[in-house]
């Protein structure tokens, strides 16, 4: 006699028991295991489950210097300080290549509004390695940069990464912590790490569930605040996610005051001065981080309609909108998809 009929199981009864025995068992054994430092100007924390160091410290500290030798515009030696200090252009290493391939993507489908050009406008307005302006810059001296800027004066040919104009200078810090985050990430999966968050300068990407307990993995999002160092955070929303990316751009986290005028980071590669729209900060869920830390820029640079039309042509992505209304008071929204993650469990 079949041993099902004889206790009266059915067969998928009976691989539902196998499969959560097996279950059990795979994740009784795994710990949670953390790796914090301080890594590209910010803080890191990975925090991830298994029965054993599938990742060290020494290991991402490794990943963060290999990373730094590639993409940071603030290390001499880097393959994009060379590239940007070169006439004609170089053949970039894996990382740089990868990271332009995607900005350029995201540039073409958000019209210009994200561009790693811009570079010469973001020190001219007094941000990057240059250090603050003491002068807010004429709308002249914009206007001639303005000539050199522009992701259609970036070109793949073979394996080089060229410019249209030797005065062309990039930087990816945009979209280089969304990308260091899905680095860090791989290199957990490769090691059959499934469950996982992992966080650089506050963009996080998330997989599976706190083991052994199955609690969903929780992201809170924080009010925006001018004094982060001195203020205490303040979740004002919380989603849960079951795998993808999460990151915010926002005005209020690097900028310096002129008199009575604020003058953000955040520099529209289209015309050259900051960004001035009702936006305060965007928060974007995305597959992976790079996608989500690249569109988190684009969404920055948009109208709230235009944003809310951008999202509909665009499925992949979720957002949550801080902005200012019209009577100067602050209010939030967000897309649908954004608001259920709110009681996905």
């Amino acid at each position: 006699m079949c041993w099902l009929k004889k206790y009266g199981w059915s067969l998928p009864a009976a691989i539902a028991v196998l499969c959560l025995f097996s279950f059990f068992k795979t994740t009784a054994g795994l710990k949670a295991i953390h790796i914090n430092g301080f890594a590209q100007g910010t803080t890191y924390h990975i925090t991830y489950y298994a029965a054993d160091s599938s990742m060290t410290r020494e290991a991402a500290d490794s990943i963060f210097r290999s990373l730094d030798s590639s993409l940071s515009i603030y290390k001499p030696y880097s393959v994009i300080t060379r590239f940007n200090r070169a006439p004609r252009g170089l053949v970039p290493d894996g990382h740089l290549r990868k990271v332009v391939l995607r900005a350029q993507e995201v540039s073409e489908a958000a019209a210009g509004i994200f561009d790693i050009t811009v570079m010469p406008l973001v020190k001219l307005w007094g941000f990057g390695p240059d250090g603050r302006s003491k002068t807010i810059p004429d709308a002249r001296k914009v206007k001639d940069i303005l000539a050199y800027v522009g992701y259609q004066k970036l070109y793949f040919k073979g394996d080089s990464l060229l410019k249209k104009d030797p005065r062309l200078t990039i930087d990816v810090n945009g979209i280089a912590q969304g990308y260091t985050v899905d680095v860090i990430a791989t290199f957990l999966e490769a090691r059959g790490v499934q469950d996982y968050l992992v966080e650089v300068g506050g963009e996080i990407r998330v997989k599976g569930r706190k083991r052994p307990s199955g609690e969903m993995m929780k992201i809170g999002i924080e009010s925006p605040s001018e004094n982060e160092e001195t203020e205490t955070p303040v979740l004002i929303k919380t989603v849960f996610v079951k795998e993808g990316a999460i990151t915010t751009s926002g005005k209020y986290r690097n900028f310096y005051r002129n008199g009575n005028k604020k003058v953000s980071h955040l520099i529209d590669p289209r015309t050259g001065f900051p960004l001035s729209n009702e936006m305060v900060s965007v928060t974007v869920f995305a597959k992976d981080a790079i996608t989500a830390d690249a569109y988190d820029n684009v969404m920055m640079g948009m109208h709230l309609d235009e944003a809310f039309a951008f999202l509909k042509r665009h499925p992949e992505l979720e957002c949550y909108f801080i902005y200012t209304k019209k009577d100067g008071t602050v209010a939030d929204t967000a897309s649908a998809g954004f608001e259920a993650m709110k009681g996905r469990m």
